[in-house]
């Protein structure tokens, strides 16, 4: 039996031309049930390359930065059947002159569960938004609790929706999203919104054409390409390496940037990349994420974590 040895292992990959890696971070790679490959459309050059894109260029004028965070734990069940409760959050923290600043914030308190389970526990429940959980996921305590953390998703997802749409209602400056534009028609169609997302379950290329998308070398972005995406609203999008990935894993460093339609250009897509680089959150940062975080995501993170509801 050959000696559990991975560093001499890696070596030993290394002299024979692959890049060796250490474990692939969960928080990069989404979850495995959920991993897969919808092909994408090219929309800049005939087969996907990796663009340099220069040095990282700070944002000269004001900027924002909008993130949502959640609490979930399961308080008691009534019979077989749990009973969540969340608090959602999500804000809106602006820079301007290097000073950031929280503009919009919005909380939701939330119970989820059967709705038998629900009633059952009466005025405990108090004050929480009562989110009964389908007739078709009950049954199962485990299938509850995954339905329950779908609900959960989704009311984050809703409140990041309304922070965004509050901010715009009052600036029409630049703004950051972490995760994807695409599910709300107005993001998507918004030319001062950029989307930054962290997770790769689901990959736009196979092929040669994934090998160039992972293997992005740093400070380099792929071609520009439309995701083949259910969602409701078409977006443009691109890789970006925010930090080397040699010695990592493939994910390490590599988000997936989204921006509307009108912004599928060469030119833009370098300044938006050049900028992100600018925000990249400092490697001291105490985030398992923190290769694929931004600064300003992260301060909204915490200012939401240090509120609490």
């Amino acid at each position: 039996m050959p000696t559990f040895d991975p560093d001499r292992i890696r070596r030993a990959l290394s002299r024979r031309g692959i890049v060796p890696a250490v474990a692939v971070s969960d928080a990069a790679s989404g979850r495995a049930d959920d991993a897969v490959i919808r092909p994408a459309e090219l929309v800049e050059d005939a087969v996907l390359r990796a663009h340099a894109v220069g040095a990282p260029e700070p944002w000269t004028e004001p900027v924002a930065f909008l993130d949502g965070t959640q609490r979930t734990t399961v308080v008691g069940y009534a019979a077989t059947s749990p009973i969540v409760v969340a608090v959602v959050a999500a804000a809106v923290r602006q820079r301007r002159d290097r000073r950031l600043a929280t503009v919009v914030v919005e909380r939701r308190t939330i119970a989820v569960g059967r709705a038998a389970a629900l009633e059952a526990a009466g005025d405990a429940l108090d004050g929480f938004d009562r989110c009964p959980i389908p007739d078709a996921d009950a049954g199962h305590p485990v299938r509850e609790l995954a339905a329950a953390s779908r609900i959960v998703d989704r009311a984050r997802g809703g409140l990041e929706v309304m922070a965004g749409l509050a901010y715009r209602e009052r600036d029409p400056g630049w703004l950051v999203v972490d995760g994807s534009l695409s599910e709300s028609p107005a993001w998507a169609a918004d030319p001062m919104m950029v989307g930054v997302a962290k997770s790769h379950a689901t990959l736009p290329f196979d092929g040669e054409a994934l090998e160039c998308y992972l293997r992005l070398p740093f400070g380099h972005r792929s071609s520009i390409f439309a995701p083949a995406s259910r969602s409701v609203a078409p977006v443009r999008s691109w890789a970006l390496r925010l930090w080397p990935w040699e010695g990592k894993d493939i994910f390490h460093g590599l988000v997936r940037v989204e921006t509307s339609p009108a912004n599928a250009v060469p030119g833009l897509a370098d300044l938006l990349s050049r900028r992100l680089l600018a925000e990249r959150a400092p490697i001291s940062t105490p985030d398992p994420r923190w290769d694929r975080l931004l600064y300003g995501i992260h301060s909204v993170e915490q200012y939401l974590r240090a509120t609490p509801a």
